[in-house]
């Protein structure tokens, strides 16, 4: 049965401000690097007060994945809430701009369209401080039935387990996924994240996920082990498919007796690792989605990772299409 959509993800809408700090500010400010922790409407003004000039763009774990995967010609859906004010009009605009299908309608009354405070330390490093606002606002009734019947992936962020009306939406949506013969996947987002969530998200992993993905620590975080390999092996019993990044070390694809190590591609200078893990996902589903080997699906990962991480902000500025193209993966 063909579909509407190759991806649909659901996540946080956010728009980002990212700004570059040298490691100093975030020992002053007791932030620790390479972290992402929620903070309420008053520390995120009072942080904003004292960065530096900022970036703003949109982002949002998940938006910036579906974002990706247009970019490489692919159809993506998105389900996030918004506030309709001005920042969730500049997310609403930037989503719709990029190719991905966004029909979530704006709160009218409540919070404020989330942002999140992104410090970029010399070393392309990202510490991430986000205010949800609207978001936790997100719940069953946003998800629309037709739509997630239409697509071939579900994709969630582990960001949205947080809140408990955005897990009671992906888990209507997952339910719905299954009846119609989709598939289901989660990024784990962040070991803090996953610290908050482990019991929970390795029932979801056991029970409704068909793809994963994570980073080395995320992974290790989830089954509480101190190796790599250790993971792996856990992780291979448990879901079907697993996509498990290494930042330069590359990335790992596991599914049952299948590995397939993938190096990850040389750029001459690491800019911001903002959304690498985000494009890294968007490639790989390109591949995935148009029936291509696991292997090449992976390379389809890097390619996108490293143009994103050459550059400030969360979002290609190339079309990833061309550079798959130009580089024989597509």
């Amino acid at each position: 049965m063909t579909t509407r959509f190759d991806v649909l993800s659901i996540g946080n809408a956010i728009v980002d401000v990212i700004s570059t700090v040298d490691d100093n500010f975030l020992t002053d400010n007791s932030l620790i690097k390479g972290s992402m922790q929620l903070i309420d409407e008053t520390q995120a003004q009072s942080l904003y007060d004292i960065m530096g000039p900022g970036i703003e763009v949109s982002g949002g774990s998940a938006a910036n994945t579906v974002a990706g995967l247009a970019s490489f010609g692919n159809s993506s859906a998105f389900f996030g809430k918004v506030k309709a004010d001005q920042l969730g009009n500049v997310f609403r605009h930037d989503i719709s701009a990029a190719g991905v299908c966004f029909q979530t309608p704006g709160a009218e009354d409540g919070s404020e369209t989330a942002r999140c405070l992104i410090l970029v330390t010399p070393d392309g490093e990202r510490t991430m401080n986000t205010f949800l606002g609207a978001c936790v606002e997100f719940g069953p009734d946003d998800i629309d039935e037709a739509t997630v019947r239409d697509s071939k992936v579900v994709y969630m962020e582990g960001y949205l387990w947080d809140p408990e009306q955005a897990k009671l939406a992906f888990l209507k949506a997952a339910d719905i996924a299954r009846s119609a013969g989709r598939e289901v996947s989660l990024t784990l987002s962040d070991s803090f994240c996953v610290d908050r969530h482990r019991d929970s998200f390795l029932e979801l992993i056991k029970r409704d996920v068909d793809i994963l993905f994570a980073n080395e620590d995320e992974i290790k975080s989830l089954y509480q082990v101190d190796s790599f390999d250790e993971a792996l092996q856990a992780v291979r019993q448990d879901c079907k498919l697993t996509a498990l990044t290494r930042s330069r070390a590359g990335s790992v694809i596991v599914s049952k007796d299948e590995v397939h190590v993938i190096d990850a591609r040389k750029v001459d200078q690491v800019v911001d690792t903002t959304g690498a893990g985000d494009l890294y996902s968007a490639g790989f589903f390109a591949g995935y989605t148009n029936g291509k080997e696991l292997a090449q699906c992976g390379q389809l990962g890097a390619l996108a990772a490293s143009e994103v991480i050459s550059h400030i902000g969360a979002r290609p500025q190339t079309s990833l299409k061309d550079l798959a193209s130009q580089n024989g993966l597509l």
